[in-house]
């Protein structure tokens, strides 16, 4: 089922009469949602922000909203209303119930950093972020919150404190890592096409054909903050020697994963809006890690700790790094808990699909997270070291195989294993394969077999869930739910398909 994407951005208060002035798309949305409240547990005070619409070809409404109560964001207060011929099919709905709440706080905004910094420390840089918010996020009752943003070299953190009394109510890092602390080296994928920028006095790592993406240096003693420039069109020489190697990486990993979301998805970038994003290499010292951040639009990426790790620029991660990216714009899944695992996921899922369709045959694919990065790896061989293994999360010895209802207390790159492990079983199946040399069994934790679909539709399955069905706090029943109504929609209600989807989540334990 081919979809038609688009972006809007119109806010109406949910016992307003400006429907008609809206696109007719969100109009028609928009009246659902004041026709069916109880649906949705919309009150008089909540306002709804259009964040994206699809339609299908059949005619269905997919339109994403964002929830204000008395003009405050709700945190897990999104919903996804599905209609077609202006008839509700059904609502994704994150919030439990109606808000009713004083929008008055007891604590003041200085007072509710000092509690986030009591947790994050003194050592923040410029001026901390606080705004109030409600978070309804979560069984218990909405709640008055500030939400508090903190940063320095070394993180970059939200805190959710409670209005009235200063508790922490959550709290997420804002740098959604492909790595575990610690763990990572470059790979290269050998000689590649970059498409570049021509200036009169040379060229420019700009790619004007997508979304004019581009990489710069932020290392600490050379040109931090300058665009890679280069005299031939030359770039790099297959190691760290030359810093442009590692930037080379990263923007081919950019590219590669910008072409795997327009040719299957047809997603135009990460928003997709058409623009590309910044892309940092070399950054901090030591840095073992990479990160996507929403606020810059943009990925970075450390170069390892120079003995057992390089640079984190392979090709699944910088995939990973910019389906986060993807997550924020579309599902917006928060980064703790359940959801903040599923969100992992998707990145691993989507960075996997990035590296099956480059289908390099110096990184040949595989469901190995960021093996190319580890020094002491061998290629080819059996024992490969990854940062995580779709296959058999268990094998870092932190990611369980199979749900288990504490499984939100993990941190979320180990709760991700879940979801990571449904995925493998639905595209590849539980029999026997070998991807890079390396055994993927995959034996199921009910005891039976999947026979998987393949990966072209486990991941179209899985996108169109995040794009159409997931909210802010989907957690791993609701993504059961979400996918099958994903592959109903995609090959048929009752289809083997959507049967295969239920199959692969009760192999992981999720029923």
């Amino acid at each position: 089922m081919k979809s038609r994407l688009f972006s809007v951005a119109v806010l109406a208060a949910f016992g307003g009469s400006a429907f008609a002035a809206q696109p007719p798309v969100v109009g028609r949305a928009l009246g659902l949602i004041r026709n069916h409240a109880a649906v949705t547990r919309a009150s008089v005070n909540d306002a709804f922000q259009a964040r994206d619409v699809i339609v299908d070809a059949n005619g269905t409404e997919h339109v994403r909203f964002d929830r204000t109560y008395a003009g405050l964001p709700v945190i897990g207060g999104d919903v996804v209303m599905h209609s077609r011929n202006g008839q509700l099919k059904s609502a994704s709905v994150a919030q439990r119930a109606v808000l009713n709440l004083s929008t008055k706080p007891k604590l003041a905004a200085n007072d509710a950093v000092v509690a986030a910094g009591t947790e994050f420390g003194s050592d923040f840089a410029g001026a901390p972020q606080r705004s109030l918010v409600v978070y309804a996020r979560g069984a218990g009752a909405a709640r008055l919150a500030w939400q508090v943003s903190l940063s320095n070299s070394r993180a970059d953190m939200t805190y959710i404190v409670d209005a009235q009394n200063g508790r922490i109510l959550d709290r997420w890092s804002n740098h959604e890592t492909a790595a575990a602390s610690g763990v990572a080296k470059t790979m290269y994928s050998g000689d590649v096409t970059l498409t570049t920028n021509s200036l009169f006095s040379g060229f420019e790592m700009r790619d004007p054909t997508r979304g004019r993406m581009y990489v710069i240096d932020a290392s600490n003693s050379r040109t931090s903050g300058q665009i890679y420039k280069d005299a031939d069109n030359v770039w790099g020489n297959y190691a760290l020697s030359d810093a442009a190697t590692i930037a080379a990486d990263a923007q081919y990993g950019a590219a590669t994963t910008w072409d795997y979301y327009k040719t299957i998805h047809n997603r135009n970038g990460i928003a997709d809006d058409g623009k590309g994003a910044l892309t940092r290499v070399h950054y901090g010292f030591n840095y073992a890690n990479a990160f996507w951040n929403d606020a810059c639009f943009c990925m970075t990426y450390g170069d390892g700790n120079g003995t057992t790790v390089g640079p984190l620029v392979s090709l699944d991660i910088a995939g990973h790094e910019m389906s986060h990216g993807v997550t924020s714009r579309t599902a917006g899944l928060i980064y703790s808990g359940e959801s903040g695992g599923l969100n992992e996921a998707t990145s691993d899922i989507f960075g996997t699909m990035v590296e099956f369709h480059a289908n390099n045959p110096q990184d040949t694919p595989d469901y190995l997270i960021g093996e190319e990065i580890y020094a002491a790896n061998v290629p080819g061989s059996s024992n490969q070291r990854a940062l995580r293994y779709m296959y058999n999360p268990i094998a870092d010895t932190r990611s369980p195989n199979c749900y288990a209802s504490d499984l939100g207390n993990l941190d979320v790159h180990y709760s991700s294993g879940v979801a990571n492990r449904f995925f493998y079983l639905l595209a590849e199946g539980s029999g026997a394969k070998t991807f890079s040399g390396v055994n993927h069994a995959a034996p199921t934790c009910n005891g039976g077999s999947v026979a998987g679909l393949g990966r072209d539709k486990a991941g179209k399955i899985w996108y169109r869930a995040l794009t159409v069905y997931f909210t802010s706090d989907t957690g791993y029943a609701a993504a059961r739910v979400a996918t099958i109504n994903a592959a109903n929609d995609l090959y048929g209600i009752g289809s083997a398909e959507a049967n295969t989807v239920a199959a692969a989540w009760s192999a992981v334990s999720v029923n």
